[in-house]
């Protein structure tokens, strides 16, 4: 990290730490008989050099993917496509998880994320597939290949934890997957 983003992140808790300072141990409302949280009409602006998407947290998530090797792993062994046209099997499963993980219901939301130039940059892409095509892609997948998507899922579930290493077998992390497994 470099060292002006280190300042940038201290100095943000530091001025959070001065705002909760004074809460601890409770306080009287703001405003009595109001909520608290009641905010002013959100004001938007549009800037010129910053650019920026509700889901920002992707681009770490796709770092971590494409960190592991999963796209090269579903490409190499999914096989529901013959050729990439432009896209790859990777590249409609991704698209498929990303419009989930950033607020998508349907396929159909992937036209937000489709149309919003500043996620596409985020991603690296030209393009993603659109709806249609995601439809398309998903009516070709048959039992089997829900099971090979599934195991090369598992395989790099492997690799992410075999590179923990002594984490990985720490006593928190066992509590904390048992707990997530069992839910």
């Amino acid at each position: 990290m470099k060292a002006s983003v280190g300042r940038q992140l201290e100095r943000e808790k530091r001025k959070i730490g001065a705002r909760l300072a004074p809460l601890m141990g409770g306080k009287e409302p703001k405003t009595p008989g109001a909520p608290e949280l009641n905010a002013p009409r959100a004001r938007y602006e549009i800037s010129d050099r910053i650019r920026a998407v509700p889901c920002g947290g992707l681009a770490a998530m796709h770092d971590l993917v494409r960190g592991v090797g999963l796209p090269e792993s579903i490409d190499e062994q999914l096989g529901i496509l013959k050729r990439a046209r432009p896209y790859r099997d990777s590249d409609h499963v991704l698209n498929i998880a990303y419009n989930v993980l950033c607020g998508g219901h349907v396929l159909d939301d992937i036209e937000v994320r489709r149309n919003d130039a500043t996620f596409l940059d985020m991603l690296g892409a030209e393009a993603i597939p659109d709806p249609t095509t995601a439809a398309d892609f998903c009516r070709r997948f048959d039992g089997e290949a829900v099971g090979r998507l599934m195991r090369i899922f598992n395989e790099t579930r492997l690799t992410v934890w075999n590179r923990m290493g002594s984490i990985h077998s720490s006593e928190g992390v066992k509590r904390a997957r048992s707990s997530v497994t069992a839910v």
